[in-house]
């Protein structure tokens, strides 16, 4: 492990957290200092700087080596200095090395980020499914190995299940129950989430958030279409491509509320 000294500055060695994630979840990477206690901070991605904040100044990719691999997937919040990398893929996977400088002191903080590949066909089986009205339904997280991190599904904007822990919640506020009513069915060792009995007014986006202190990933799971009994064809087609719609307004909401809850945590 890499330990820096610098004339001067007294140094503190570095954390590593390992990041496991799926090609295309988005990944915000967390400080956990305060706003006031940032000073200068850089990102490093495999010793390429890929972000930093000087004072007031703010700089993404000034290196053409970073624009190659990221081309504009890298956001950077001013206010907590945290980095995420949206739409992730294979070629992301290294160690992101996060350095704070601040009043005669320095800290480093790693992240060795591993990203699992998905063809394009088992993707597309995960992202979309479509059921007759009645039947079950599993929705698959995805690859999960984050230890210690909190799992937690949403219809649209919904919170509909938890697992923090060796404690899991289902349908916790009203809303929930009066869509579902005790229709839905969490594996505690999985993540997955089933409905049974489903409805037409089941159909959207459902998505899964995984939260820890020092990462956030969100993931968009799964686009359900329920299809009611009796429809033709071209009016299921034109469900399906609503949906769809809905799933690239929610990628935009993801990363907004990833972005919300990162300056809640400084």
């Amino acid at each position: 492990m890499l330990i820096c000294s610098l004339p001067g500055v007294s140094g503190v060695g570095a954390d590593e957290v390992p990041v496991f994630v799926m090609e295309g979840d988005s990944v915000t990477l967390h400080t956990n200092i305060e706003a006031n206690q940032q000073g200068k901070i850089r990102w490093y991605f495999n010793d390429i700087q890929v972000a930093a904040i000087i004072g007031e100044k703010r700089e993404i990719c000034t290196y053409d080596e970073c624009k190659e691999i990221f081309r504009d997937r890298l956001k950077l919040n001013h206010q907590t200095g945290s980095l995420t990398i949206t739409n992730i893929t294979n070629t992301d996977t290294g160690v992101y090395r996060r350095k704070v400088i601040n009043s005669g002191s320095f800290s480093d903080k790693i992240f060795s980020v591993s990203v699992h590949g998905v063809s394009a066909a088992e993707r597309d089986k995960m992202k979309r499914k479509s059921v007759k009205e009645g039947e079950s339904v599993t929705l698959d997280p995805g690859v999960v190995k984050n230890l210690n991190s909190v799992m937690t599904w949403y219809f649209s904007d919904i919170l509909i299940a938890e697992i923090t822990g060796d404690q899991s919640k289902i349908c916790t506020d009203d809303q929930c129950k009066e869509r579902f009513r005790d229709r839905l069915k969490l594996d505690h060792q999985t993540g997955s989430l089933t409905i049974s009995n489903t409805r037409t007014t089941d159909s959207g986006l459902y998505t899964l958030q995984i939260n820890s202190s020092s990462f956030s990933i969100s993931r968009i799971s799964t686009v359900l279409t329920v299809i009611e009994s009796g429809l033709s064809p071209g009016v299921i087609a034109g469900i399906v491509v609503v949906l769809l719609l809905i799933a690239a307004v929610a990628a935009v909401f993801l990363y907004r509320r990833a972005r919300r809850k990162d300056t809640e945590q400084s």
